[in-house]
């Protein structure tokens, strides 16, 4: 198992100085201990006397103590009793079984970015509770907790078989596997939600991971003998788990059964997460803030690791869930954006950390220099071996153009697919209607209502689903190049949550939807965090993509928060275009993006040969005329502006800007930078996704970007974890 390891194993080799430093250290976590177990009462008691009800700190008190004839008193009983004591408490449970969890994760795949809601677990556990609201309507505690631990299996299993796959345990890259499996966990989710209006408004604040839900003991004392279970099992786990990062051969050795081990960590993660997630929600970073956070202070020790990162994941959620009650008065912010601003900058700060660098964290290109990797394989064409091989050129007077055969096969056979994806687009729908009937009525002859279907609704949602694909085809080569990195693309870099979350503000500040501009701006505020923050966009390519996710993250919780505030009606319809939809777009909308294709695409092709030159490192490069720093800056401008124009027409329409270029590089053929054929790959995805998506159910419609996320997801996985991945990634 070619896994990186997290620290070195608690197992110590013997020498004179062991047992002086093993004192001190001992010192230094019993010292920890005890200030982080001061720390959690404190904030417990800043949560019981915080919040509605005008009780203040003597109230509680007596409350608690039962002077006075408190426990008499109606308004004390609830607001202490029923409202505050069960959320304080709930707090401390959940974020100690979040913060156990992700120390655990971290162990068993020696990764320090490991967490459960980073590696999907947290997704396929609300894809459970989701599946038991929808279908069998769910509502307790225990009827959460059965679904969720299904989701949460199921998730887990995943995760471990990933890790132990050649390469697959490689921190970033597991990390992303985790946002594949997330991803189409949660398009799933979607298309279960979508279509039910009260599926959605009890999902649409739940899944924000939140407290303010928590009323009485119910669910709680439901739920406690399962986290009992998942923390004895932690602990009793610790000390095979501590031989297992010696290596599996060496745990062997010690007596020790590798398989067995990672059988029963995933058994506790499963527990402590499908309780939390039954409890109050998804709640992401916790389990990566603790257990870094704990590994600092105890080192290897494993056991010691596991109770700091129960103590430090209770205050850091109890503290943040006090927060959450006070800093958007009268309201109360989703305790889940709380810790995101906490965790997002940890995620960053553990990415550009000088360890992450001695365990191979560099980028792909980094090792793929001009002294022998891939990036040394490739050769730019020359023109007097093009001539008679795979090109041929097209001279008219003075002017020439040197065509690629192959290139050229392969446009014509794409733009053949895209002319069939919309025929099929305009005849599929839900009215009998037969292709001669569509033929007659795309050039408006035949029945009225046949014309007023295809022209009016049709054919403007297809060029709308035409501009979006085609200018998130390009911006998806554009990035992947540029960065030298197949998971360089704007989902990945948080450019389309960016413009997302963006077109949301505009429209509750404005009281508009669908500002053109919103989205440009959102996707570049984005980029130049993200770029700004990982060191630069062409130099760590996996660093900037675990950026870019931390960067997703910060922008969804404000697009959730958003659609929180919002009325039922109006948070339905956006919440189905904030998951990627053309419903009711039409040529209107598609202008914008039409006109930056006119224009940009030129400029696009204009670079294309750069782009050739900067598949070599930056020396090189600039030995051949091509100044790196101003081709990537276009091309970040060019990216930038089309996916932000793309997610304006239709939201954000997941993994078509990484498969088009994938794709069209496959026919293309790998010393060209497939422009074109990206463009067609990425126009035919959408119309075909946006196809399936109006005849899939009967009766209902699911949104592009669902159906582009559940089969991109997969797609992801093959793409990182495929043969060949250490080359192609």
């Amino acid at each position: 198992m070619t896994v990186s390891q997290v620290g070195p194993p608690e197992v110590q080799p013997a020498g004179q100085q062991a047992p002086a430093g093993r004192v001190h250290g001992n010192r230094a976590v019993l010292t920890a201990s005890a200030a982080l177990v001061l720390a959690v009462l404190v904030l417990s008691a800043l949560s019981l006397s915080v919040g509605a009800g005008e009780v203040g700190a003597g109230d509680v008190l007596d409350y608690v103590l039962g002077r006075h004839g408190a426990r008499d008193s109606s308004r004390l009983s609830l607001v202490v009793g029923d409202l505050r004591l069960p959320r304080t408490l709930t707090a401390l449970a959940v974020g100690a079984a979040l913060g156990t969890a992700g120390c655990l994760l971290q162990a068993v795949t020696r990764n320090p970015l490991a967490e459960t809601g980073l590696l999907g677990v947290n997704a396929g556990a609300s894809l459970g509770v989701v599946v038991g609201i929808a279908f069998l309507g769910v509502h307790s505690g225990y009827g959460y907790l059965l679904w969720a631990f299904g989701g949460a299996v199921l998730a887990s299993a995943l995760v471990l078989l990933i890790a132990n796959r050649r390469g697959g345990g490689s921190p970033m890259r597991l990390v992303l596997a985790g946002s594949a499996l997330g991803a189409t966990f949660g398009g799933i989710t979607s298309v279960l939600i979508v279509n039910s209006a009260e599926t959605y408004d009890r999902f649409r604040f739940w899944v924000l991971g939140s407290l303010a839900g928590v009323e009485g003991f119910t669910k709680l004392t439901s739920l406690v003998p399962v986290l009992a279970a998942g923390f004895v099992v932690a602990l009793l786990i610790a000390r095979p788990l501590s031989a297992l990062a010696l290596g599996d051969d060496l745990a062997k050795g010690l007596g020790h059964r590798p398989g067995v081990i990672r059988v029963v960590v995933a058994v506790a993660v499963t527990l402590l997460t499908a309780a939390s997630v039954a409890l109050v929600g998804p709640i992401s970073f916790l389990g990566l803030l603790a257990g870094f956070l704990a590994r600092a202070v105890t080192g290897p020790r494993l056991t010691a690791q596991l109770v700091l990162a129960g103590l430090i994941g209770a205050g850091v959620l109890t503290g943040s869930d006090v927060l959450a009650r006070v800093v958007s008065r009268p309201f109360e912010a989703p305790v889940s954006v709380i810790i995101a601003l906490f965790g997002a900058p940890v995620l960053i700060g553990i990415v550009r950390s000088r360890r992450m660098a001695s365990m191979g964290m560099t980028d792909p290109a980094a090792d793929e220099g001009p002294k022998g990797g891939r990036a040394a394989a490739v050769r730019l064409p020359l023109p007097r071996k093009a001539e008679g091989g795979d090109s041929i050129v097209v001279r008219t007077g003075s002017l020439s153009l040197l065509v690629h055969r192959r290139a050229a096969v392969a446009a014509f056979a794409l733009a053949a697919v895209l002319v069939g994806a919309v025929v099929l687009s305009a005849y599929a729908g839900q009215s009998e209607m037969s292709l001669g009937r569509t033929f007659s009525a795309v050039f408006g002859s035949g029945d009225r209502f046949d014309v007023l279907l295809v022209q009016k609704f049709r054919l403007g949602r297809i060029v709308a689903g035409l501009a979006a694909g085609a200018a998130l085809g390009l911006a998806g080569c554009l990035t992947q190049t540029l960065a030298r990195n197949r998971l360089a693309t704007p989902e990945l870099l948080g450019v389309n949550d960016g413009a997302t979350a963006a077109v949301l503000l505009s429209a509750t500040l404005s009281g508009t939807f669908g500002a053109w501009w919103a989205g440009p701006l959102g996707a570049l505020a984005a980029v130049l965090v993200v770029t700004t923050v990982s060191g630069g966009l062409g130099q760590r390519g996996y660093r900037v993509l675990v950026v870019g996710l931390a960067m997703s993250a910060l922008a969804s919780a404000v697009t959730q928060v958003v659609l929180s505030w919002r009325s039922l009606n109006s948070a339905s319809s956006l919440y189905v275009w904030t998951s990627g939809s053309l419903n009711g777009r039409s040529y209107s909308v598609a202008v914008p993006v039409l006109i930056g294709l006119a224009v940009l695409v030129p400029l696009a092709l204009v670079v294309a040969r750069h782009l050739n030159v900067l598949r070599f490192d930056d020396s090189t490069a600039a030995s051949l005329g091509v100044a790196p720093g101003r081709v990537r800056l276009v091309c970040m401008l060019l990216a930038v502006g089309l996916a932000g124009l793309a997610v304006g027409i239709c939201g954000p329409v997941g993994f078509i800007a990484l498969a088009s270029p994938v794709i069209a590089g496959r026919l293309a053929g790998p010393l060209r930078v497939p422009v074109v054929g990206s463009m067609l790959v990425g126009a035919a995805l959408v119309v075909l996704a946006d196809t399936v998506g109006r005849v899939a159910l009967d009766g209902a419609e699911i949104p592009v970007g669902i159906v582009s996320t559940v089969l991109g997801g997969p797609f992801l996985l093959w793409v990182l974890l495929g043969r060949s991945a250490a080359t192609r990634v």
